[in-house]
């Protein structure tokens, strides 16, 4: 264990004792990992106070430690952004093996971004294969204090972050050169949003979260212009649930592509994946 702020042995045992309890009342279930987290996080004894006060009362730990571990990499979360998930690393490693077919130039895009964890982490993880691969690296979000996060998150990996509605705030020039398209947009039908964790339901923005009557509102927009962006053969990649993954697969379709679903057990993940033939649609 360590802090950020100086302190003896006996003086953090104390303090670490404390955390714990106060934590536990508060019903975390991991409430000693996650007062080592806040401990390693604080950096006086009042901000210390302050982020167990936070947790206690059921801010994200993400936001209260400022960061949340995504595919090995510490992606920062403000206040308010969408917290990426565990089970969206599936999404990232299925866009990282279509990615490493793609050539040695991959332009890819993260829509929906959010802190931008998705971008960042397929740019790393096509890194870390090394084989030569580049990739060039776009992502958008409507939500204002996304973008100001995901900037912060995508700038070591030379992406660039826009503001607005989809693809709408997009270069032109990307039309029809788009290896990777993610989209990780919100699936969750309306009526279902208030039986979520009040983590997501009080704290995240509504936008990353609600999918419209059926859960599908943005995925279908989402795939009803992706043949206009992707390259032949370029693929989307969009996380759903086990559930709604045939009509995600049918809305793929209708949009042109040609699509298949992936599942993964251990994360309880499950991807659709379109593929835009070699005559692309315009």
């Amino acid at each position: 264990m360590s802090v950020s702020f100086a302190a003896s042995a006996a003086l953090l045992h104390s303090f670490r004792n404390t955390v714990i309890s106060s934590l536990r009342a508060a019903g975390c279930v991991f409430a000693e990992d996650e007062a080592d987290l806040i401990l390693s996080a604080a950096g006086s004894p009042d901000e210390l106070r302050a982020m167990v006060d936070r947790r206690a009362a059921g801010h994200p730990l993400e936001h209260v430690v400022g960061w949340a571990e995504f595919c090995g990499l510490r992606i920062a979360v403000d206040p308010g952004v969408f917290v990426p998930r565990r089970r969206t690393e599936f999404l990232v490693r299925q866009a990282v093996a279509r990615a490493l077919g793609r050539g040695p130039d991959v332009v890819a895009v993260d829509l929906c971004c959010g802190s931008g964890a998705l971008g960042a982490a397929l740019v790393a993880g096509v890194g870390e294969a090394g084989v030569g691969t580049d990739v060039a690296l776009h992502a958008a979000d409507i939500d204002r204090a996304a973008v100001r996060c995901a900037r912060r998150n995508v700038a070591a990996f030379g992406g660039r972050v826009l503001e607005g509605d989809l693809y709408a705030p997009l270069p032109a020039a990307l039309r029809g050169r788009v290896d990777v398209l993610l989209a990780n947009a919100p699936y969750v039908p309306t009526e279902a949003i208030g039986l979520l964790p009040a983590e997501a339901r009080v704290h995240e923005a509504r936008v990353a979260l609600d999918g419209g009557p059926d859960g599908l509102d943005v995925q279908r927009r989402v795939a009803a212009g992706a043949a206009r962006w992707l390259a032949p053969g370029g693929h989307l990649l969009m996380e759903t649930s086990e559930r709604q993954a045939s009509r995600t697969a049918r809305t793929f379709a209708r949009g042109g592509l040609v699509p298949e679903v992936a599942r993964c057990e251990e994360l309880g993940a499950t991807v659709v994946i379109g593929t835009l033939g070699a005559f692309p649609q315009r």
